[in-house]
Protein backbone atom coordinates (compact mmCIF):
# COMPACT_ATOMS: atom_id res chain seq x y z
CA UNK A 1 0.00 0.00 0.00
CA UNK A 2 1.26 3.14 -0.72
CA UNK A 3 -0.07 6.53 1.84
CA UNK A 4 -1.48 9.56 0.79
CA UNK A 5 -2.02 12.61 3.39
CA UNK A 6 -5.50 11.55 4.45
CA UNK A 7 -4.68 7.88 5.43
CA UNK A 8 -1.19 9.15 7.49
CA UNK A 9 -3.71 12.21 8.66
CA UNK A 10 -5.94 9.64 10.09
CA UNK A 11 -2.76 7.22 10.86
CA UNK A 12 -1.74 10.42 13.62
CA UNK A 13 -4.53 11.45 14.75
CA UNK A 14 -5.27 8.03 16.56
CA UNK A 15 -2.60 8.91 18.54
CA UNK A 16 -3.55 11.06 21.60
CA UNK A 17 0.00 12.78 22.22
CA UNK A 18 -0.13 14.35 18.41
CA UNK A 19 -2.39 17.16 16.96
CA UNK A 20 -2.26 16.98 12.84
CA UNK A 21 -3.56 20.04 10.86
CA UNK A 22 -3.47 19.24 7.18
CA UNK A 23 -1.57 22.11 5.23
CA UNK A 24 -1.12 22.46 1.61
CA UNK A 25 0.33 19.26 0.30
CA UNK A 26 1.67 18.55 3.82
CA UNK A 27 1.03 17.70 7.68
CA UNK A 28 1.89 19.49 9.78
CA UNK A 29 2.38 17.34 13.30
CA UNK A 30 2.71 18.55 16.83
CA UNK A 31 3.03 16.49 19.82
CA UNK A 32 3.07 17.00 23.77
CA UNK A 33 6.27 18.09 24.34
CA UNK A 34 5.93 21.49 21.66
CA UNK A 35 7.45 20.60 18.95
CA UNK A 36 6.59 20.65 15.13
CA UNK A 37 7.23 18.56 12.27
CA UNK A 38 6.08 19.11 8.80
CA UNK A 39 5.54 15.30 6.57
CA UNK A 40 5.08 15.46 2.80
CA UNK A 41 5.25 13.22 0.52
CA UNK A 42 7.48 13.40 -2.66
CA UNK A 43 7.41 11.00 -4.83
CA UNK A 44 7.97 7.09 -3.41
CA UNK A 45 9.40 8.94 -0.24
CA UNK A 46 7.63 10.06 3.10
CA UNK A 47 9.39 13.03 4.40
CA UNK A 48 8.99 14.36 7.86
CA UNK A 49 10.95 17.54 8.68
CA UNK A 50 11.51 19.94 11.85
CA UNK A 51 13.11 22.98 12.54
CA UNK A 52 15.86 23.26 14.89
CA UNK A 53 17.50 26.99 14.49
CA UNK A 54 18.11 29.86 12.34
CA UNK A 55 21.75 29.60 10.44
CA UNK A 56 21.80 33.34 12.01
CA UNK A 57 21.52 32.22 15.41
CA UNK A 58 24.81 30.12 15.29
CA UNK A 59 28.16 31.87 16.65
CA UNK A 60 30.23 29.63 14.32
CA UNK A 61 28.69 27.80 11.23
CA UNK A 62 32.09 25.53 10.51
CA UNK A 63 32.55 24.88 14.01
CA UNK A 64 28.60 23.74 14.43
CA UNK A 65 28.84 21.78 11.26
CA UNK A 66 32.00 19.60 11.92
CA UNK A 67 30.41 18.68 15.41
CA UNK A 68 27.09 17.77 13.75
CA UNK A 69 29.25 15.49 11.23
CA UNK A 70 31.10 14.20 13.97
CA UNK A 71 27.99 13.19 15.91
CA UNK A 72 25.18 12.68 13.64
CA UNK A 73 25.51 8.93 13.96
CA UNK A 74 24.46 8.78 17.54
CA UNK A 75 21.30 10.18 16.71
CA UNK A 76 19.25 7.39 14.90
CA UNK A 77 17.10 7.36 11.93
CA UNK A 78 17.43 11.14 11.76
CA UNK A 79 19.78 13.42 9.69
CA UNK A 80 20.79 16.96 9.86
CA UNK A 81 20.23 19.60 7.05
CA UNK A 82 19.94 22.94 6.04
CA UNK A 83 16.60 24.06 4.31
CA UNK A 84 15.38 27.44 3.45
CA UNK A 85 12.18 28.85 4.56
CA UNK A 86 10.54 31.84 3.14
CA UNK A 87 14.03 33.62 2.46
CA UNK A 88 15.61 32.13 5.77
CA UNK A 89 18.42 29.10 6.25
CA UNK A 90 17.61 27.03 9.07
CA UNK A 91 18.95 24.17 10.19
CA UNK A 92 16.53 20.69 10.42
CA UNK A 93 16.33 17.42 11.53
CA UNK A 94 14.70 15.08 8.84
CA UNK A 95 13.98 11.63 8.32
CA UNK A 96 12.92 10.10 5.32
CA UNK A 97 11.19 6.58 4.63
CA UNK A 98 9.50 4.47 1.62
CA UNK A 99 6.01 6.05 1.13
CA UNK A 100 5.21 1.83 0.97
CA UNK A 101 6.28 1.74 4.75
CA UNK A 102 4.15 -0.21 7.46
CA UNK A 103 2.47 2.25 9.48
CA UNK A 104 4.78 1.04 12.45
CA UNK A 105 7.12 2.07 10.62
CA UNK A 106 5.74 5.67 10.34
CA UNK A 107 5.12 6.08 13.68
CA UNK A 108 8.57 4.73 14.57
CA UNK A 109 10.63 7.55 12.75
CA UNK A 110 7.81 10.13 14.03
CA UNK A 111 8.66 9.21 17.83
CA UNK A 112 12.80 9.14 16.65
CA UNK A 113 12.74 12.52 15.07
CA UNK A 114 10.75 14.21 17.62
CA UNK A 115 13.56 12.48 20.50
CA UNK A 116 16.19 13.33 18.14
CA UNK A 117 15.10 16.87 17.69
CA UNK A 118 15.07 17.38 21.77
CA UNK A 119 18.74 15.72 21.52
CA UNK A 120 19.74 17.87 19.07
CA UNK A 121 18.87 21.02 20.70
CA UNK A 122 20.52 20.10 23.78
CA UNK A 123 23.63 18.82 21.95
CA UNK A 124 24.47 21.40 20.16
CA UNK A 125 22.75 24.65 22.29
CA UNK A 126 26.58 25.70 23.11
CA UNK A 127 27.06 27.10 19.07
CA UNK A 128 23.81 29.22 19.47
CA UNK A 129 23.99 32.73 20.49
Amino acid sequence: MTWDLNQLETLFSENDNLVVTPEENCLLIGNGDGLDAWLAISGEQIIIESLLFSTSEVKDSVALNEEILKTHMLFPLTTIGISNVAGQDYYTAFGALSSQSKAESIMIELTALFHNVEAFLDAYQEHLQ
